[in-house]
């Protein structure tokens, strides 16, 4: 059991069960009084009138217009993960690999500089050393050592990006500094929560901008859809639903339900998974002896032979 915080009530925090949220954040229900949420798979809405209509292309009404832009099995697995990572809003994506580059485009354009941890996920890397530069996007390496950040910022680094845990390093970066840093260079930090989740790390917390997530990874947790999602503040998410309401790399109404469906058991899930893994890291410690080689060493954090 665990709770978390919705910072979208600003001064008036409300701590609510992690559990709770994840089960009963649903779309409104219908005038058939279903218990489970519905799946709309649709690729359009209808509009009441014309005026609806102009209203609702113009931005001065909320509603669904088509589902590239909103999709109601979307919009509530969005708005489950905006409360769970303890955000404002958040938008859905059709792998995690499209938000990851949905939050770079958004942001970042020709003669804006970069700074990203080396250890990221393979495909981020590639879009970092191969495709950012070809729209002068330049970028640097963090070190581990943090104290060699500062002389790595530019005039024009305007982005820090990193995961952590990495995947599937599992290297662990300090998020309470990178928020200060981030903060004290006015830079946007951006991180890839994926291996973490919102159940065990909530980045917002020390000042994270953007937050990303392949949600085809522990979020649906049983290899069925793929799915992914970038949170953060209504300002900047915003920016993102621009990007992507044009460029069109939209989450499936069907995989949204699945994934909103799968975040009701999350909290079980990590539970196991976090309990597994250390179990089967300190058997692996203990019985390494001459049956391992050497130099082969297990990466888990609680263990003593990580301190």
């Amino acid at each position: 059991m665990r709770e978390v915080t919705d910072e979208r009530l600003g001064t008036q925090k409300s701590y609510v069960n992690f559990e709770t949220i994840a089960i009963r954040t649903q779309t409104d229900r219908t005038q058939h009084r279903e218990h489970s949420t519905p799946i709309f798979p649709t690729s359009s809405f209808v509009f009441d009138d014309a005026e609806q209509m102009r209203a609702l292309f113009a931005d001065e009404q909320e509603g669904n217009i088509y589902s590239r832009f909103t999709n109601p099995s979307v919009r509530e697995f969005e708005e489950k993960m905006a409360l769970l990572e303890g955000v404002e809003d958040a938008v859905a994506t059709a792998t995690g690999m499209a938000a990851v580059f949905a939050s770079f485009l958004a942001f970042l354009k020709s003669g804006d500089h970069l700074l990203a941890s080396k250890a990221v996920f393979g495909s981020s890397y590639t879009i970092i050393t191969q495709y950012l530069p070809k729209w002068g996007i330049s970028f640097d390496w963090l070190p581990t050592d943090t104290a060699q950040w500062q002389a790595l910022v530019k005039p024009n680094t305007k982005m820090l990006f990193l995961e952590t845990p990495s995947n599937p390093g599992l290297d662990v970066i300090d998020l309470a500094f990178t928020g200060q840093f981030c903060k004290h260079n006015s830079l946007i930090f951006n991180i890839d929560n994926c291996f973490a989740t919102p159940y065990l790390q909530q980045p917002a917390r020390f000042g994270a901008d953007l937050i990303s997530h392949s949600a085809t990874k522990w979020i649906d947790g049983q290899g069925r859809v793929l799915g992914g999602v970038v949170a953060g503040n209504k300002a900047l998410i915003a920016e993102v639903k621009k990007l992507c309401r044009s460029t069109g790399p939209s989450l499936s109404p069907f995989n949204a339900w699945v994934l909103s469906k799968s975040l009701e058991t999350l909290a079980v899930r990590m539970d196991r998974h976090c309990e597994n893994a250390l179990l089967l890291a300190q058997f692996l410690e203990q019985n390494g002896g001459s049956s391992t080689p050497s130099s082969t060493r297990t990466r888990c954090q609680p263990l003593r032979s990580n301190k």
